[in-house]
């Protein structure tokens, strides 16, 4: 079930014209439906990339902890070709899977077309789109960290010396665009007169041109780089400018670049779904709820070798806005047009 990688182009990632989440319904998670399955359940997680990928490594993780808990029993099949993808599904479906897992960006229709051939499996997919009634064994998700992405831009914006940020992205999506916003806001929050460079790669894995366009902003100026795509933080480091992570903890392989990191927490998201198809009451919603930071599903990692060297006011400011993310006294304006240089 594996084969080279093939990263998605983007005419196989579709656009959205709007991608504006509401609260995950408790009438969506509880609407009876056939779905049940005994404890623990079987998993399975079909990806398209390496499971060592910042996206895919998340939900990875949180399947072998769940696994580890002995809620689920799983099984992965990586490096799944879009073409590929919903011979994969059906494979897993006539095994007895309960419940599948993975990213359906680049083959959305025929996904949801197996997901209707087997109405007592559970679909839990990445996806660009939303959740379909007339489909209630498919939900979705994605990962919303916007939250923690506007932590990570105060702190950017209180460490950069020239106010000159270089942002570089994979493609200008909304679920991509909406972090890089959050970014630039906690940023501009904590320097009013911070200017930006953004520019996105067309790749969703090439860390080469990532790394050639990060050279290029910093030429420009920037001394701080918001990596959304790998690459980036091998440009600052070697030009000796900082960086700002997203998804997964990278300090430790840039321990004098990676100031802060947006992290990506797939566990709620997981346990939510694990739970719902336990209970026989797993049926179409969107869970990229589980992503915000008040359900757990992101946060701001350790600063590492970085403590101390943070200007305090950021610090306060950081604790400040973080406490009332949590308790809903302030909320990160979510918005997904794509981001402009200023």
């Amino acid at each position: 079930m594996t084969s080279h990688v093939k990263v998605p182009q983007p005419t196989r990632r579709r656009f959205l014209t709007t991608t504006a989440l509401g609260a995950l319904s408790v009438s969506a998670l509880s609407a009876p439906t056939a779905l049940f399955a005994q404890d623990p359940i079987k998993v399975a997680g079909i990806y398209t990339v390496p499971v060592e990928q910042q996206w895919v490594s998340r939900i990875h993780v949180a399947a072998l902890a769940a696994q580890d808990r002995g809620d689920i029993e799983y099984t992965y099949s990586e490096n799944t070709a879009n073409t590929d993808y919903p011979r994969v599904m059906r494979e897993y479906a006539e095994a007895g899977y309960d419940m599948i897992v993975g990213e359906i960006f680049g083959a959305e229709a025929e996904a949801r077309e197996v997901a209707a051939e087997y109405p007592n499996v559970a679909f839990l997919m990445g996806s660009s789109f939303k959740e379909d009634p007339a489909l209630p064994n498919l939900s979705v998700f994605d990962n919303y960290i916007q939250d923690a992405a506007y932590l990570s831009g105060i702190v950017a914006g209180a460490m950069s010396e020239t106010g000159n940020i270089g942002m570089v992205g994979g493609f200008p999506i909304p679920e991509v665009n909406r972090l890089m916003h959050a970014f630039m806001a906690g940023a501009a929050e904590m320097n009013p007169d911070v200017t930006f460079q953004v520019s996105f790669i067309g790749s969703w894995f090439d860390p080469p041109k990532a790394k050639e366009t990060a050279f290029a902003m910093i030429e420009n100026g920037a001394d701080m780089l918001y990596a959304e795509r790998f690459g980036v933080s091998d440009a600052a480091q070697e030009k000796g400018v900082l960086a700002i992570g997203n998804v997964i903890d990278t300090q430790a392989d840039y321990p004098e670049t990676v100031v802060a990191s947006a992290i990506w927490d797939f566990g709620p998201t997981m346990d939510a779904a694990i739970a719902a198809v336990q209970a026989g009451t797993f049926t179409a919603a969107d869970y990229g709820t589980y992503s915000f930071m008040n359900m757990g599903g992101c946060y701001l990692a350790p600063f590492g070798t970085f403590e101390g060297k943070i200007p305090q006011e950021a610090l306060d400011l950081v604790a400040a806005r973080e406490a009332g993310i949590k308790d809903g006294s302030y909320t990160v304006v979510i918005n997904d047009e794509e981001p402009k240089s200023s």
